[in-house]
């Protein structure tokens, strides 16, 4: 296969929380008049599975590429049902839904699905004040995260964080979260829709839910909970790169890594990597090159770059998210030590970390 950057088809959802930034304040075109409440940039998520846009495997669903060519589209030694990684740009105009989402574990055991869903937020923009509940207190079991649930007294049991532009929080499944209103994020995570809600109310249109059914969901996300489960936010750290090139490691973990790469005017990014890239951009329009193709990409668009592809290029400016499945010591932990980071500095960006050799 001649492989090249892949542009894949990106589905827009009205959910009730959203607004119009991904639009206006990241200028994404080709957006609907309605308010969006998350573009699904990279997605193998069964019913909302992406397919190839452009060149020859247009119209190819993600999937079938999956099982078609394993390891040169995700990487050597790789294999599985689904591309591992979807990854999202959610406007929370208003505020999300306080919900959880089963971590591996629980997923097979009550769902009866392969995976759950860890997931880290990229802050974009938020209002100054904004916060985040993220984790149950200290000292909050399980009756008393039941009550404050159903009284809908969420800061009773759980905690609220500041939310900045330029930080990052990894929520490993089992947290109990909720951001917004005014934030809008980039989000990576585990390939899963698994979730369930506190809320009285439906996320897909803010109708009331019945009270048996709101019931059940309180039930069934207690079920799902890590009570030890209490993510901060990070700002990163950065690796030196070039003149005028900052490589920023965002967050890392088993499931996947997320780095920020921002480029001035005198030598351009020029990255290489093993596993498949998923590569979204911040800035303005600019041109991806890898070996002989050359794809623009316009603001808050995305590509799939397959791992046989092996490097990129982009001139500057640019402003650009890559998101990837890590080798943690090749891919972070390494790079990371060699910059001169702390173990306790990078341990924070994730989980696993420890485990490969800080």
């Amino acid at each position: 296969m001649d492989w090249y950057p892949l542009r894949l088809s990106c589905p827009a959802r009205p959910l009730v929380f959203g607004g119009r930034a991904i639009a206006r304040t990241l200028g994404k075109a080709g957006l609907p008049d309605w308010a969006v409440g998350e573009t699904w940039e990279v997605s193998d998520v069964d019913g909302r599975a992406a397919e190839v846009l452009s060149g020859p495997l247009a119209g190819t669903p993600l999937r079938q590429l999956v099982a078609r060519w394993p390891e040169e589209l995700v990487g050597d030694g790789w294999s599985g049902d689904r591309f591992p990684l979807l990854t999202k740009f959610i406007d929370a105009a208003g505020p999300l839904p306080v919900h959880v989402h089963a971590d591996d574990a629980a997923a097979r055991r009550l769902e009866g699905e392969p995976n759950g869903k860890t997931e880290a937020w990229h802050v974009l923009h938020a209002a100054p004040g904004a916060t985040a509940l993220c984790g149950v207190r200290p000292g909050v079991d399980r009756e008393a995260l039941h009550r404050a649930l159903l009284d809908q007294d969420f800061d009773r049991a759980l905690r609220r964080v500041p939310v900045r532009p330029g930080e990052t929080f990894y929520v490993p499944g089992g947290t109990v979260h909720s951001f917004g209103p005014a934030t809008l994020v980039y989000e990576i995570e585990q390939t899963s829709d698994v979730q369930q809600h506190a809320m009285r109310w439906a996320m897909e249109d803010g109708s009331t839910l019945p009270d048996e059914q709101w019931r059940a969901n309180v039930e069934a996300l207690l079920d799902q909970v890590r009570y030890d489960a209490r993510p901060d936010p990070v700002p990163g750290l950065d690796i030196p790169v070039d003149d005028g090139v900052r490589r920023i490691v965002l967050c890392a973990g088993p499931h996947f890594a997320l780095e920020r790469w921002r480029v001035g005017g005198t030598a351009p990014m020029r990255h290489s990597f093993r596993t498949a890239q998923v590569l979204s951009n911040l800035g303005g329009p600019v041109v991806v090159r890898s070996g002989s193709a050359a794809e623009p990409l316009g603001p808050a668009q995305t590509l799939l770059l397959p791992a046989a592809l092996g490097a990129v290029e982009i001139d500057g400016p640019a402003d650009v998210l890559l998101g990837h499945l890590p080798d943690l010591r090749r891919d972070v932990l390494a790079p990371l030590l060699a910059a001169g980071h702390g173990p306790r500095a990078i341990a924070a960006l994730g989980e696993g970390l420890a485990d490969a050799g800080i």
